[in-house]
């Protein structure tokens, strides 16, 4: 299996990265990244820059074809399986729900009051709903905020609105954060680093289904090989 960490992953939010990537050698997941992965393409496609995408496309399916390809990045899921032609493709919230119906990830269900974003990609789009709150059912309680599954909010960083409009995205942000609080939940978990990254707050931790995990589901370390502080 081929970890296509998605360029917000592998260069703002490392943290989702190095998460995505314990959880997948507990597992016992053969998996390998691409040492000059470049970006998917979704951001020229979503911004117009059609030609420029359509060329980024060509390049990466001739890297991408006959691999599984494994996505943290609701946006790069979206593209690799609808802008690309042939591929393999799985987000990752739906093989971490895989894996630990198939009991290869043990988690510790803990008394945590949490609720769930579903983003634009991966939800509305993509029809991934359930797998995500099936993953943080193992470990914590989910609380639904106002508005979910299909009718859930943007959270204002897609489309290349944070970049020309961030005050209009930063407003979105703020109504789904208030909707968090409403509820009283202690963290908000979502599966795509964009709205991980514009979600971002002082009153309520925001945190990737993969570091919630990690950080929550007392994963069983013993499992793993420790060379220089690096998985081997």
């Amino acid at each position: 299996m081929l970890y296509f960490r998605g360029c917000t992953a592998r260069e703002k939010l490392t943290s989702i990265q190095d998460a995505t990537e314990k959880l997948l050698k507990l597992a016992g997941v053969d998996y390998h990244v691409l040492d000059e992965e470049k970006c998917c393409g979704s951001v020229l496609l979503r911004t117009g820059f059609l030609k420029e995408a359509k060329e980024q496309i060509e390049k990466n399916t001739e890297i991408l074809k006959g691999e599984t390809i494994i996505t943290s990045c609701a946006g790069c899921y979206k593209t690799l399986t609808e802008d690309y032609e042939g591929l393999d493709v799985i987000h990752i919230s739906q093989l971490l729900s895989q894996l630990i119906s198939e009991n290869k990830l043990k988690l510790s269900k803990k008394d945590l009051k949490v609720t769930y974003h579903d983003s634009c990609h991966l939800g509305r789009h993509k029809n991934v709903f359930d797998e995500p709150r099936s993953v943080i059912s193992a470990v914590g309680d989910i609380v639904e905020m106002q508005n979910i599954r299909e009718n859930s909010l943007c959270c204002g960083a897609g489309g290349g609105v944070k970049s020309a409009y961030p005050e209009i995205a930063n407003q979105m942000a703020n109504s789904r954060i208030t909707q968090a609080k409403e509820i009283g939940c202690e963290l908000l978990i979502t599966s795509c680093p964009f709205c991980k990254l514009n979600l971002e707050n002082e009153e309520i931790d925001v945190v990737d289904l993969t570091e919630f995990l990690v950080e929550y589901g007392d994963v069983d370390e013993t499992q793993w090989t420790w060379n220089n502080e690096k998985f081997i």
